[in-house]
């Protein structure tokens, strides 16, 4: 399938630990994730040690490495699915993948697994093009090409720096939704990937995601935390927040990102109906963020990732801070965490 040479050393695979026994995950990843290295991260609040079958070249984290390194930070915290943050920011590779540990590969249409990590870097090495849609999707995919009428002067497009994959079974939805629709399951495998127009703004969860870590590596910032934040996907917005982020960076860089293929299959846990509980303060602030996110620009003496996040955590604090102290919080965790770059990627 692979359009683009893979190297084994150039990628890093970030699992959050949030439970002990990684073991049936793991062995069902095991025909994409064996050959490349693996970066686990453990939950700081677990408190069982981990089980990890052998045959992988894994580093393992824990409480007392992140406490090394981060010290006595007052913002970023790296607590359930913000641990991954951790393996992002001690990753020295180029591309960086993240799967939850609740997921395991799905299938394609004609029966046969699907490679994430290969799709994702398929994703990141070819080009995109968010300046004017593709009806045909993603134009460099096998295949496929630009349709009448695409200007030849964008056809060469920008560098791809974020893919995100999707999901079957139990899909990426909030709680309030889930709960409304208890049964519903996502049974469509679309074949397709496509680049988000500039200044589209998309949802993008962390469930499985992928990005090019010399480029925008850190724009993945954990930054906004819900007062009851939890241990279920349906009870976290960080993800959304960083998204976003993200988001405002590339379109300020001119630099793409996909959304699509690969798909994961994603097992069932938690409640929706109890999850409501403690995202419906998320789900509100999406109302001021989102608008927020559409108008947002920054300065062109912005050139780098680490730049843009300082600049955005200005203008959050300014316009947003008065909204709601989560706010004034979460640009204080971007902050801090651009200095933590700085200091990890000195070491």
């Amino acid at each position: 399938m692979s359009q683009a040479v893979i190297n084994d050393n150039e990628v890093d695979i970030v699992i959050s630990a949030l439970h002990s026994d990684l073991t049936s995950f793991m062995n069902e990843w095991r025909p994409f994730f064996s050959r490349f290295h693996l970066i686990i991260v453990k939950d700081p609040d677990l408190k069982e040690e981990l089980q990890i079958p052998e045959g992988f070249s894994a580093d393992v984290y824990t409480k007392s490495d992140i406490d090394q390194v981060v010290g006595s930070s007052a913002s970023v915290r790296f607590s359930g699915y913000s641990c991954r943050y951790f393996g992002i920011l001690i990753s020295r590779k180029k591309y960086v993948v993240c799967i939850d540990a609740d997921c395991v590969p799905a299938k394609d249409n004609t029966g046969s697994l699907v490679d994430a990590v290969d799709q994702h870097i398929v994703n990141l090495k070819t080009p995109a093009t968010p300046f004017f849609f593709n009806t045909l999707y993603d134009p460099f995919r096998k295949g496929v090409d630009f349709v009448r009428g695409y200007p030849f002067s964008l056809r060469g497009g920008v560098d791809c720096a974020l893919s995100c994959g999707l999901w079957l079974n139990l899909a990426d939805l909030d709680a309030p939704t889930q709960a409304l629709k208890p049964g519903q399951r996502n049974s469509r495998y679309v074949d397709a990937v496509l680049t988000v127009p500039v200044r589209a703004m998309l949802p993008v969860s962390g469930i499985n995601i992928a990005f090019n870590r010399e480029a925008i590596g850190p724009a993945l910032v954990p930054a906004l935390r819900l007062a009851g934040e939890g241990k279920f996907r349906w009870e976290t917005v960080e993800d959304i927040w960083c998204g976003m982020c993200v988001k405002v960076i590339c379109d300020h860089l001119g630099l793409g990102v996909k959304s699509g293929l690969p798909y994961v299959w994603r097992t069932e846990r938690g409640s929706a109906i109890e999850s409501l509980k403690k995202e419906w303060e998320g789900v509100k602030l999406m109302e001021e963020v989102v608008p927020f996110f559409q108008s947002v620009r920054l300065p062109q003496s912005a050139t780098t990732a680490e730049d843009c996040v300082v600049e955005m955590a200005k203008i959050v604090k300014e316009q947003l801070g008065k909204v709601d102290p989560m706010f004034s919080n979460a640009a204080e965790a971007m902050e801090e965490w651009v200095e933590l770059w700085k200091s990890v990627g000195s070491a």
